[in-house]
């Protein structure tokens, strides 16, 4: 029986005088095979915690049995968490920025004058791809046939990396961290994204719906990856703009930790769109 959604996407298809295909843009998955599972230890071991660097936004389970000073997950964590939510929707990284387009460069100019982002990072809206990758905390790599899965702790986001063959979407939807496709080369997993939501906490230059995220994956070491990142716009760049290469350190004995942004949060917007905090202690009793 095919469930709601399936039938929805059908109606609507069938009114546009579409495939349901082409809306939905789905794609079946077969049970991995013995045979799979098994090629799975041929690939380079990506699997397990991973951070940018010691001390903070890190550290695990371990503080719970080895103190506090094990943990990573004090002070140095909530101030890295604080200033990866102010800095992590920039993204314009190394060398200030793509070379735009002109009339992409009139867009920038137009975004200097009204901003937006810290309102938007105080309510807790996720940065979007690559920033989600370059936050301060912890991510996990797991792998399954036909798939790599990245649990990221900050915001408690996933990204699901189709390495089963199939091509990029002709016409992805629009979604904060788009529709990522990989593939290996030798020891290095490429992955491709199309599909990126215009958001508010995205990149510090605009970009267009053409824009492609090819990310590349490889160990450096029995624990170290590195991740390098390049951004492609046809519309919007004169040229493919590197992000530069991001090292992560793996933590076999650390877990992801749960991750409540809107958990005591104290911000608000007002009916003028003015960021605000409310001081009282939300959690305390009337009096």
């Amino acid at each position: 029986m095919k469930c709601t959604r399936e039938i929805l996407l059908g109606l609507v298809a069938t009114s546009l005088g579409l495939s349901p295909a082409a809306i939905g843009q789905t794609v079946t998955r077969k049970a991995p095979t013995a045979a799979e599972w098994a090629s799975l230890a041929k690939l380079p071991d990506f699997t397990g915690v991973w951070e940018a660097g010691p001390g903070g936004g890190g550290g695990g389970r371990a503080g719970a049995a080895t103190g506090a000073a094990a943990s990573g997950r004090g002070d140095a964590a909530a101030k890295g968490g604080r200033a990866g939510a102010a800095a992590g929707g920039g993204g314009a990284g190394r060398g200030g920025g793509p070379s735009l387009t002109p009339a992409y460069a009139a867009k920038a100019q137009a975004r200097v004058a009204n901003p937006g982002e810290d309102a938007q990072a105080a309510n807790c809206l996720p940065p979007g791809l690559p920033a989600i990758m370059n936050q301060p905390y912890p991510m996990e790599i797991l792998l399954t046939p036909g798939k790599v899965t990245i649990v990221i702790e900050a915001y408690t986001q996933v990204r699901h990396v189709y390495t089963d063959g199939r091509p990029l979407p002709e016409d992805p939807d629009p979604l904060f961290y788009g529709t990522s496709v990989g593939h290996w080369e030798d020891d290095t997993l490429v992955v491709e994204t199309v599909g990126l939501a215009q958001i508010p906490r995205g990149f510090a230059f605009p970009y267009s719906d053409k824009m492609k995220i090819v990310e590349r994956f490889r160990l450096t070491g029995p624990d170290t990856l590195s991740i390098e990142t390049i951004v492609i716009d046809p519309e919007a760049f004169t040229a493919p703009y590197s992000m530069g290469t991001r090292t992560l350190t793996r933590h076999r004995s650390w877990t992801v930790a749960e991750y409540i942004c809107e958990e005591n949060n104290r911000n608000f917007i007002d009916d003028k769109g003015n960021a605000g905090t409310k001081l009282s202690n939300p959690l305390s009793s009337a009096k």
